[in-house]
């Protein structure tokens, strides 16, 4: 049975926060909370629980998951980001937008896109999923919590724990998330930033 923790949106309880990083070093899936919508969540390198949110989600190869750091230097360990690209991210994180770059060595090949190499990354704007980051050493792999065939993730915290009893180990609850998932901005060619999907982030600093 899927464990429920109800948690405060604004000011997370930290034994809350650390019991969830913990679970996540664990093995465990958990749905977080975030300034956009509620995510699946796991362990950058465990496979298994990365398959359990393809299985979710029923997600293929070429779908980009998204890596959710807490700082700048994590994004730049992860992945190969030059000093235009970086003055971006540093402009406009955090926030909820997932930015396409190249991933570095330190990702597993798995969770990057097979052909492009490439992986989507992000800095929430939000204080649960924020929180949980800073008790892990290393960023987490996230996917919208939106399940087949339907187009609009779930947004409060009994229906998850409604529809993914047993599918899921840890649902923080904290009460409604948003039903828009972030705006995708693709960074691969620095001097040339494409949005792939609007979202909540503004996208006006990337209009032509």
């Amino acid at each position: 049975m899927s464990r429920i923790v109800q948690i405060h949106p604004q000011n997370p309880q930290p034994r809350l926060l650390k019991q969830a990083a913990e679970i996540i070093q664990q093995g465990a899936v958990v749905v977080l909370p975030t300034d956009a919508c509620y995510v699946l969540a796991c362990e950058v390198g465990d496979k298994e629980a990365l398959d359990r949110i393809r299985e979710i989600r029923q997600l293929d190869q070429k779908h980009h998951l998204t890596l959710m750091a807490k700082d700048l230097s994590q994004i730049a360990e992860y992945s190969k980001v030059d000093n235009q690209q970086y003055r971006l991210l540093k402009a406009i994180t955090p926030g909820a937008y997932v930015f396409i770059l190249e991933g570095s060595k330190e990702l597993p090949r798995r969770v990057l896109h097979p052909k492009r190499k490439t992986i989507g990354i992000r800095i929430p704007n939000n204080p649960i999923a924020m929180g949980v980051l800073q008790y892990l050493e290393n960023p987490i792999l996230t996917a919208t919590l939106q399940l087949p065939p339907e187009n609009i993730p779930l947004t409060e915290g009994w229906e998850i724990a409604e529809r993914l009893n047993n599918i899921v180990d840890w649902i923080l609850d904290a009460g409604h998330c948003g039903s828009t998932p972030t705006s995708v901005i693709d960074l691969t060619d620095a001097n040339e930033p494409k949005v792939i999907r609007e979202g909540v982030g503004d996208i006006s600093l990337f209009a032509n």
